[in-house]
């Protein structure tokens, strides 16, 4: 299926073209033109278009149906025309995009309550997390469920704090015992040219782009450096974390990028015969496989009595039936797995 084939992509093109299409409107002489011809009627179309067309295109793009996404998005999109729109001709329309800013703001209020109790449990948490025999990438998420509302908000909040840890003060750790998914593949490799990547184009544009656009040379400079923090992370997170069989639970983590905590209960069935893996794998199908330069086949797919879920980066959460694994010591895992099966 090509790109233009898949009705979601061509939801977030439409999407991309009104936000586009308003802020040429403001920005070009051509759109100056067209809006001073009956600059209220562009304005309410504008309105419009930023405040209800765009917010629902992209709930239908995203897949979300939510009333609190649609209420918050048509905040930001106040907010948005505010930035877009010149404030001579939305003058008599200020006080609908007030409103919305008064929406964001409660949002944000209520958000920062949120965080405040992360805080304010941030000890229990610690010590949860500690007295947890779950590896810590998964008994620190878990500790924070217990504790603290489950929130969208709490999830990349945990997500970002298991990325600073992993980034900048794990490296003395030891790595535990288990079965690691990255020692026979590239991905170290594909990670340091990544790294390597980043900060040559940092210190390459970075300078070039000061001396013209000095706030988008801050916000590249500022992007540059939380990824290559994020591919640190995502590194000594693999490096740190082995696949293990643990309190009857499979515990199976790529990095950062994606985690699942198993029940043996909920294992069905084990496939292990190459010859019967699909040559691309289906898109309903996790895939715990470390990057490398070529193609590579699972060692073992894993099929779930009810969906699992698999928490991917900045805590967002997907549920499969089916798992697929490739792990450097094959026979070993199978083995190690099949066993703790049979004893179940």
């Amino acid at each position: 299926m090509t790109f233009w084939q898949t009705k979601q992509n061509w939801l977030w093109l439409f999407f991309a073209l009104i936000v586009l299409s308003n802020v040429t409107l403001y920005s070009t002489s051509f759109g100056h033109a067209i809006v001073m011809l009956e600059p209220n009627s562009v304005v309410i179309g504008s309105l419009i278009d930023l405040i209800i067309v765009a917010p629902l295109i992209f709930i239908l793009a995203k897949k979300h149906y939510s009333l609190k996404l649609f209420i918050a998005l048509m905040a930001i999109g106040c907010v948005l025309a505010r930035f877009i729109i010149p404030q001579a001709i939305l003058a008599p329309f200020s006080s609908i995009t007030w409103l919305g800013i008064g929406a964001e703001l409660i949002i944000i209020a209520i958000e920062l309550l949120l965080i405040s109790s992360f805080i304010i449990y941030l000890p229990k948490i610690m010590q949860s997390t500690r007295l947890s025999n779950a590896p810590l990438i998964f008994s620190f998420p878990q500790a924070v469920d217990q504790h603290v509302k489950r929130h969208p908000l709490i999830h990349v909040l945990c997500s970002e704090l298991l990325m600073f840890y992993y980034a900048l003060f794990c490296w003395r750790k030891k790595i535990t015992s288990g079965y690691t998914l990255h020692k026979k593949t590239s991905y170290i490799a594909f990670q340091a040219m990544m790294i390597h990547a980043i900060i040559l184009e940092t210190l390459g544009i970075h300078w070039w782009l000061h001396s013209k656009y000095p706030v988008l040379s801050f916000i590249l400079l500022i992007f540059n450096v939380y990824s290559v923090l994020f591919l640190l992370a995502d590194l000594q997170a693999v490096r740190l974390n082995p696949t293990i069989i643990r309190n009857d639970t499979l515990y199976l983590s790529l990095g950062i990028m994606k985690r699942a905590a198993i029940p043996l209960t909920q294992i069905t069935e084990i496939v292990t015969d190459a010859s019967q893996f699909e040559e691309k794998l289906p898109k309903d199908m996790a895939q715990f496989i470390a990057k490398d330069f070529e193609a590579v086949k699972p060692s073992v797919i894993i099929y779930c009595k009810n969906p699992v879920s698999v928490v991917l980066p900045f805590g967002f959460e997907k549920h499969y039936h089916q798992i697929a694994i490739k792990v450097d010591d094959t026979h070993g895992f199978i083995e190690d797995l099949k066993t703790r099966l049979a004893a179940n």
